[in-house]
């Protein structure tokens, strides 16, 4: 019968298993290993969750059998649909979330670094393709720049100049692109549109991310001080002042 308890399960469990595999892929490719890392936590919790409301189901039937001395053929059916139906909630919901805009340059380098890549990730797909390659490589890059900020000193005024420009300004540049209608990106204005000055902002920002990277690795903290100050100069203070996209005006 196409609606016997049996079939229910096998398509309730079927859309379990699909579920637990996209959220394993974290519904998008990982552009770095930050983003991966919090993606694997997310489904660690997802996985004990399940483990729990399983276990809570078999108690609560071993209960019931005996003070009902059996729960029978009923019962078995039931207790399996039930475990069945924990198992695709708790590998459904929660969803991750894309962290805010504004919570992306908080916390520690490591988190800083894997809230980026995340809100990059969820990005792609309203970007153009020669952005995407961008972001994609700027998610390897981050990876790098992250590791060698761990073993700095977070009081450094330069590091705090580096977690602006990741944090801050690389977001806000993909923002403000979004914030374009689609039908006005391909307009030019001042010799080129939207999608590349994107494209040359993503490409100059990758450059700054390799050598800055570059200038960590070299343990060169005071080249890396005098840069900071030129993406002060260059970028200017915080969110509100990260490079905005033009796009041509309505006619």
């Amino acid at each position: 019968m196409a609606n016997s308890p049996a079939h229910e399960s096998d398509r309730i469990l079927a859309s379990a298993g699909q579920s637990l595999a996209n959220n394993r892929a974290g519904g998008r490719r990982s552009i770095g290993q930050r983003s991966a890392e919090l993606k694997r936590q997310h489904i660690g919790k997802k996985a004990a969750r399940m483990a729990m409301a399983v276990g809570v189901i078999m108690v609560a039937a071993m209960a019931a059998g005996l003070v009902l001395d059996g729960i029978g053929f009923t019962g078995v059916m039931i207790l399996a649909l039930s475990i069945v139906a924990a198992l695709w909630f708790f590998a459904t919901f929660p969803k991750m979330k894309v962290p805010a805009l504004s919570a992306l340059n908080t916390g520690d380098v490591r988190t800083m670094v894997g809230r980026t890549e995340l809100w990059l990730e969820a990005q792609r797909p309203a970007l153009p393709a020669p952005a995407v390659q961008l972001v994609d490589q700027i998610g390897v890059q981050l990876d790098g720049l992250g590791v060698q900020l761990e073993g700095i000193d977070p009081s450094e005024p330069a590091v705090a100049e580096v977690r602006k420009l990741v944090g801050e300004h690389l977001p806000g540049m993909v923002e403000s692109y979004r914030k374009i209608p689609q039908h006005l990106r391909r307009e030019e204005r001042g010799g080129r549109n939207a999608d590349q000055q994107l494209a040359d902002g993503l490409g100059k920002i990758s450059t700054e991310i390799d050598t800055i990277t570059r200038q960590l690795a070299s343990g060169d903290i005071d080249a890396l001080a005098v840069r900071g100050r030129f993406l002060d100069y260059r970028y200017g203070e915080g969110l509100e002042a990260a490079p905005q996209l033009e796009a041509p005006k309505a006619p």
